[in-house]
């Protein structure tokens, strides 16, 4: 059950990440955040959560996003080179991520998602904006975007990272405890 809203969650994000990916919210001191990198930042933490339930539900769910965007970007007329640079920004980052994080697996879960976001988020920043965007906007736009989205993934990443929700597996450690010094 748990399993199914976590890869609904993740894929959820990825598709709306994907819809509004060319809408931008100037923030004044730290550029253009694009509105679709507010939805991504969750990708991250909600992958990672994926974790407990092995790394073949990871690769279903990695599998399961770029499928679903993949069709409805074509369906919704995206962009092709948008489409592709999603594609393979989704790829590049997701894939880094898990290796990361699956390296980490003698370590406590925050140290895991912190570690692996660490690089997958200015990985999946980078390539997207200039596959997506190189040439169709100035450089200093471009950084602007970069600077933007990865301040913002960082920051709601690590909120979600931090927040009390987790699935039964992570909580059963704990009741057990508090069952036994009861």
């Amino acid at each position: 059950m748990f399993r199914l809203c976590w890869l609904a969650a993740y894929v959820g994000s990825v598709l709306l990440a994907n819809i509004f990916l060319d809408h931008f919210l100037p923030l004044p001191g730290f550029g253009l955040l694009s509105l679709g990198s507010v939805f991504f930042a969750a990708v991250f933490t909600l992958r990672d959560r994926l974790h407990g339930y092995g790394l073949s539900t990871v690769l279903l769910g990695i599998g399961l996003a770029v499928a679903v965007n993949t069709a409805s970007g074509i369906v919704l007329g995206l962009n092709p080179r948008l489409l592709m640079a999603s594609f393979a920004s989704i790829m590049l980052s997701e894939l880094a991520d898990t290796a990361i994080f699956q390296r980490l697996h003698t370590h406590g879960w925050h140290t895991r998602v912190l570690a692996s976001n660490a690089v997958s988020v200015p990985l999946d920043s980078l390539a997207f904006t200039l596959l997506a965007f190189a040439g169709a906007m100035t450089t200093f736009a471009l950084a602007q975007i970069v600077f933007a989205d990865i301040l913002g993934k960082y920051l709601i990443a690590a909120a979600i990272a931090w927040l009390p929700f987790a699935t039964l597996r992570d909580r059963a450690p704990v009741a057990c405890a508090q069952a036994r010094a009861a």
